[in-house]
C-alpha cells in the first residue's frame, strides 16, 4: 500500500507492506495501478525483556531513535522488521506506534509479522476472516543490512528534547525542572484506542483526587479518528477528561500538521506533545518535548514535565 503521507507505515502493524511516496508517483499509482519501488535492504529490530507498565511504545522508539545506529543514519531507507518478546505481546495499537514512526527512524517502511492478534484485531475492527499462512513472517536465516537489539526491560518513560526525535532521555534523568505551557495527545501516532486508554488512566486518577490541569496550562486530548472519539464516548472518557480542565478537540491530524490548538504561539512557550515530530517550528515557535501519552497529561496536571509514577509518587 502507498500514501502520501510519510506515516503511511502504519499499517504495518498488521503486516501491510505500506510506504509514503510523493504526489507524481501517487498519480502514477492512480493511472496505472503500479507503482515502482527499488527493493530495500532490511533491519532487524528485537525488542527483547518485558515492558514496565508505566512504559509505551512511544518510549521504545524514543530509546530506539537516541540510539547510535539510528542517529549515525543505519536506518535510512530501509524496512524495518520489529521481532522479539515485546512486539509480540503488544497490542496492534501499540505496533502501530512502533511501524508509524518508521518515519522519523528514517526508513521506507516498516512490519510485525502477522500473528493470532492480528487475527482478532482484523476481525474486531473490519469483520474480516483472516488466516494467517506461512509465509507471513521473515525467513529463518534471512540476511539483514543490520541488527539492533533493545532490552526494553531497562527502558523507562522517555522523552525526546527539543528540536529532533532523536534527543532522546529518560524523563528521570533530567537535571532540572522544565515547566510546561501547553500539553498535546493526539496525531496518528497517539490519537489512537489504547492511547486513550493511557490518558484516560492518569485523568480518572486525577479526577478521582480533585486534581486539575495547573493554571495557566492548556491541555488538548484529540482523538486520531471518528471511531477512537466513538469508543472513548462509549467507555465514558470524557467525564474524566472534563473533570480535570482538558479540551477534547474533533478528531483530526491537528497540533501535529499546525492545525488548530495545541501548537504554540510564542517563542517561549515550553509543549509536551505526543506527536511524532518536534523539528524546529513544526509544533509552533515554542520548544515542543516528546513524550508518551501518560507523560503527556501527567505533565499538564503537576505543570512541569513529570511521569505518572512521579505524579502518583508526589502526593500523600
Amino acid at each position: 500500500m502507498v500514501g502520501t503521507d510519510s506515516h503511511t507505515p502504519h499499517s504495518g502493524a498488521v503486516g501491510c507492506f505500506a510506504y509514503g511516496v510523493g504526489t507524481t508517483d501517487m498519480a502514477n499509482a492512480f493511472m496505472t495501478g503500479a507503482i515502482r519501488l527499488t527493493m530495500a535492504e532490511s533491519l532487524r529490530v528485537r525488542l527483547e525483556g518485558v515492558l514496565r507498565p508505566d512504559v509505551m511504545a512511544k518510549d521504545v522508539v524514543l530509546k530506539l531513535l537516541s540510539t547510535d545506529l539510528i542517529r549515525s543514519g543505519g536506518g535510512l531507507g530501509r524496512i524495518f522488521d520489529f521481532t522479539g518478546p515485546v512486539v509480540d505481546a503488544m497490542s496492534i495499537d501499540e505496533r502501530a506506534t512502533l511501524t508509524n514512526m518508521v518515519a522519523e527512524l528514517g526508513g521506507l517502511t516498516g512490519l510485525c509479522a502477522p500473528d493470532a492478534e492480528t487475527v482478532r484485531f482484523l476481525k474486531e475492527r473490519r469483520g474480516l476472516d483472516f488466516a494467517l499462512e506461512d509465509w507471513m513472517h521473515s525467513d529463518e536465516g534471512a540476511s539483514y543490512a543490520g541488527e539492533v537489539t533493545l532490552d526494553c526491560s531497562a527502558i523507562g518513560p522517555m522523552l525526546a528534547r527539543p528540536g529532533d526525535p532523536g534527543n532522546g532521555v529518560p524523563v528521570d534523568e533530567l537535571d532540572e525542572p522544565i515547566k510546561v505551557d501547553i500539553a498535546y495527545g493526539g496525531s496518528c501516532t497517539a490519537g489512537k484506542r489504547e492511547d486513550f486508554d493511557r490518558y484516560y488512566e492518569v485523568a480518572r486518577w486525577a479526577a478521582d483526587r480533585g486534581l486539575k490541569v495547573a493554571p495557566g496550562i492548556e491541555l488538548y486530548l484529540q482523538c486520531g479518528t471518528v471511531q477512537v472519539r466513538d469508543y472513548c464516548l462509549q467507555q465514558g472518557y470524557l467525564q474524566a477528561f472534563e473533570a480535570i480542565g482538558a479540551e477534547m478537540l474533533g478528531p483530526s491530524c491537528g497540533a501535529c500538521g499546525q492545525c488548530g490548538p495545541g501548537v504554540s504561539s510564542r517563542d517561549d512557550q515550553v509543549t509536551i506533545s505526543a506527536i511524532n515530530r518536534n523539528f524546529p517550528g513544526r509544533g509552533g515557535p515554542g520548544k515542543t518535548w516528546l513524550a508518551s501519552p501518560p507523560t503527556v497529561v501527567a505533565s499538564a496536571i503537576a505543570g512541569r514535565i513529570m511521569t505518572f509514577e512521579a505524579l502518583i509518587a508526589s502526593l500523600p
